[in-house]
Order: structure tokens, then sequence, then C-alpha cells
């Protein structure tokens, strides 16, 4: 029993932006375990194998005073929904050893933006990926989900909702579809303005180097900003499209459509359930729904031909989108823009190595910063800085 549950099944599920919140008691704590609560689970361990192991609960009781999972609150969720199911949390905490990867030469100058606008110029860069978050928006005006007192989950208190994540569940939107309908109302595509990095994005394609972007938002601002369909993967969905909820096949409905009647409130959607029958949802992705095809169909060859990703503006702890960080080819550059660290091999396999002494990086930037600002700052060193703002006159113009 316990080897089953030491591998991750594949799943087409987008696990909720609290992840632990909707992680399934069939799966395997990840590899998020940093490296200081494994060698001291593992030495705990091996202290009590010519003994008594200490049962499940004192053993997460005392892991969760020492401190240990500080920052690691949705791993100690999950430690406690397996050791529900009988695993014992030191079998899994020592199960999900991260894998390291192999050192390697060093592919950048330097390990800062610079050196990765040299590598830039001089490797011709041509596959670019891009990876963005919440952050990337929150200049528009839109809230990210996560920051205390101003975050979307926090401003969602006024629906009464037990949890925010709530907002997006498939099953609560079938039984309540009003606050799910009252947000797309406040985020829907027209109501904000792309940021700099937005029109970086856009840049990078009309320079011809950008392979693909990926986005976790729902905004719709990547396109709004210029880019070509075919470049977005928008892997949590969007409102550029909706469809019939559990129509087999799908049957969509114009998203003209689906505005006036999410504008006229109530009583529009309920016209609109009523005459399509069944609730319309725009092709958000929800917690207990798939992602769209195309973001497995592409994300494979996508990173593994990369030779530079950039991540802009996302704590990387939602799954599987963060996973592909991890994916990127080995010698291909990797650029975090962000406030915060995010993403690193201490918290998943294969990530980020920014943090680490010379020699154990070897490819890995992170610029410490907002999102616009660490755009702008990759432009100057590219000598792009006047393209950018030329994309950003014109779209103040229109």
């Amino acid at each position: 029993m316990q080897r089953a549950l030491l591998r991750l099944p594949r799943r087409r599920r987008f696990w909720s932006l609290a992840v632990c919140a909707a992680w399934p008691a069939s799966s395997w704590v990840p590899s998020l375990a940093p490296r200081r609560v494994l060698s001291r689970c593992v030495a705990a361990k091996a202290e009590a194998s010519d003994g008594e192991v200490p049962s499940a609960e004192v053993v997460l009781q005392q892991l969760e005073e020492s401190g240990l999972f500080e920052g690691q609150e949705e791993m100690l969720l999950r430690l406690r929904m397996l050791a529900a199911q009988g695993v014992h949390p030191l079998d899994a905490l020592r199960a999900s050893r991260l894998q390291e990867e192999e050192p390697r030469d060093a592919v950048l100058e330097s390990f800062d933006i610079e050196g990765v606008a040299k590598y830039m110029q001089a490797s011709k860069c041509k596959n670019v990926v891009v990876m963005c978050g919440a952050g990337i928006s929150t200049s528009a005006g839109i809230p990210d989900f996560r920051t205390p007192g101003s975050g979307l989950y926090d401003n969602l208190q006024r629906y009464n909702l037990s949890q925010p994540e709530l907002i997006f569940d498939l099953a609560f939107f079938q039984s309540q579809p009003a606050p799910f309908y009252e947000l797309c109302k406040e985020l829907w595509p027209g109501t904000y303005r792309p940021t700099r990095a937005h029109y970086f994005i856009r840049l990078l394609e009309e320079k011809g180097v950008l392979r693909r972007c990926y986005t976790q938002n729902i905004d719709s601002l990547e396109r709004q900003a210029g880019l070509s369909p075919e470049k977005v993967v928008a892997a949590h969905g969007n409102m550029d499209e909706a469809h019939v909820l559990d129509s087999v096949p799908e049957r969509k409905v114009d998203i003209e459509d689906v505005r006036r009647a999410i504008f006229a409130g109530e009583e529009g959607w309920q016209a609109l359930r009523q005459a399509h029958g069944g609730l319309v949802k725009p092709k958000i992705v929800m917690f207990g729904e798939d992602l769209p095809d195309r973001f497995w169909e592409l994300q494979q060859q996508d990173l593994q031909e990369c030779d530079l990703l950039i991540v802009i503006g996302t704590s990387l702890v939602v799954e599987p989108f963060a996973g592909l960080v991890g994916k990127a080819a080995p010698d291909a550059p990797r650029l975090l823009i962000n406030r915060e660290p995010a993403g690193t091999c201490e918290q998943r396999v294969f990530g980020f190595r920014f943090q680490l002494p010379e020699g154990d990086n070897w490819r890995d930037v992170w610029f410490e910063g907002g999102c616009d600002e660490g755009c702008h700052a990759l432009a100057a060193a590219l000598g792009w800085g006047e393209d950018l703002q030329r994309l950003e006159s014109e779209a103040e113009a229109e």
C-alpha cells in the first residue's frame, strides 16, 4: 500500500489555489519538503529504529511546534491527510526527498539581468518560454490572490464564504452561481488595461523570439496586449470563451451574450441558463475541472526546446503549472522576476538554484522587484527600451 503512495498519479486536474485544500488523499507528499525538514525527520526515524516509533500525531505535533513547517503549512495538512490513511509522516517525508541535478558549466557570464541579456544576444534565442502569474496584473489594478489585506481571497469575504477558494469550486458554483458571476463582472476583459510586463511579452513575440506564454491568469490581458492566440496558453482558462456546463458534446455560447447576461445580474444569468438548458460559464478552470488540452499538448515539447525561461509574478505553488519550471531544458537559463523568491530547488524538483553558492548554480537568476520593473530592466539591457515604450504609447493612444 505504501509503495503505491510513492507515485504521483497522472491527473489533468487543476489543484486549488490553496493547493492543500483540494489535495487528493491518495497522493503522496510531493517534493516540497525543505532539506532541513527532511534531515530532521530522517534523523528522528533513525533514532527510533531501535525502539518504539512515535505515533503519527506525536510526530506531527512536534514538527509543528518546532517551526520547521513555517512557510510550508500546506505540506503539514497533506501529512495529516496521509496519516489518517495509515501512512506515517516520517515515511512520507523520507519518500519525498528531492531529486538532485548534476552540476553543469555556467551558461551565463553573470547571474543578473545583464547576464541574461548578453546570453539572449550571443545565443540568438528563438524559443523563449514565459510563465506568468497574478503578480503581472497587480499594477493594472487587479489584486493577486494571497497578499494579506489586499489579495483577492481577502476581498471575497463580502460573499460570506466559509473558504474564499469556494468561489472557484465547481460544486459550489453549481449550487450558488451568484458569487462567481459577480467576480467575473469585476474582472471582465476591458475593465483593466495591460501592464508594461504584458507589453514586454508582446515585444518578445514582435522580436521573433517568443515560443509560448503560459499564464495562470484569467484576465485575458495577454491577448489584450496583442499577443497572438497561438502564443498564449491560458493554463487556468480565461473569459475569451464560454460553454454550457456539463454539455456533451460541449456547447459553446457567444461570449458577448454571456457578458450581457452577467452584467444584467441574477435575472440575466438565470435567463441565459433557461435559454441554454444549464448554467453557462466562461471557460475558467475551476477546482474539479480538467486543465485545457492545449496545456498538456504543448508544455512538454515547449519546455524541452526552450532556450530561455522567464517566470514573472508567481509564487509557484499551484500545480501542475508550477511544475513547468523543472521541465525546462537543463542548459536553458531561467529568470525569475518576482518580489519574493519562489520555486527553489529546496521546494521542488529541479527548481531554481539562484540561492545556492557559486558552482551550484549555472543558469538561474532572480530579479528581486516588481514585474514591470524587471521587464523594463531586461528590455533596457537588450537595447529594446524604445520599442517597449512605443508599444505602451500606442496602446495609450487607442
